[in-house]
């Protein structure tokens, strides 16, 4: 079945950075884009990068120059360099496959940026 699996969550100061890592399983991963959503506490899941089959990305307007997503074919792995933390970055971060319409989860790794 699909597996994926994030790490690379923590706790960092304002101005740090974080690596988020997901690994996959059970789809041929490069065929499918891959995403990075994150849910702050008390509000809705959201959209904070996609990289495509082909490598291309799309940022949310809040994250762009200061996040970059990125994937290793060959590791079944998607990646979420996370720079210049601002305590509104708090979140859990989920990674998802999508498969077409659908979506698949991880569990999520949380980051917590402090003041």
């Amino acid at each position: 079945q699909v597996r994926l699996v994030e790490s690379g969550g923590g706790l960092v100061q304002a101005g740090g950075s974080l690596r988020l890592s997901c690994a996959v399983s059970g789809i041929m991963f490069s065929d499918y884009a891959m995403g990075w959503y994150r849910q702050a506490p008390g509000k809705q899941r959201e959209l904070a990068a996609i990289i495509g089959q082909g490598g291309n990305t799309s940022y949310a307007d809040s994250v762009k120059g200061r996040f970059t997503i990125s994937r290793d074919n060959a590791k079944n792995t998607v990646y979420l360099q996370m720079n210049s933390l601002k305590p509104e970055d708090t979140a859990v971060y989920y990674c998802a496959a999508h498969l077409g319409t659908s979506r698949r989860w991880g569990q999520g790794t949380q980051a917590v940026v402090s003041s």
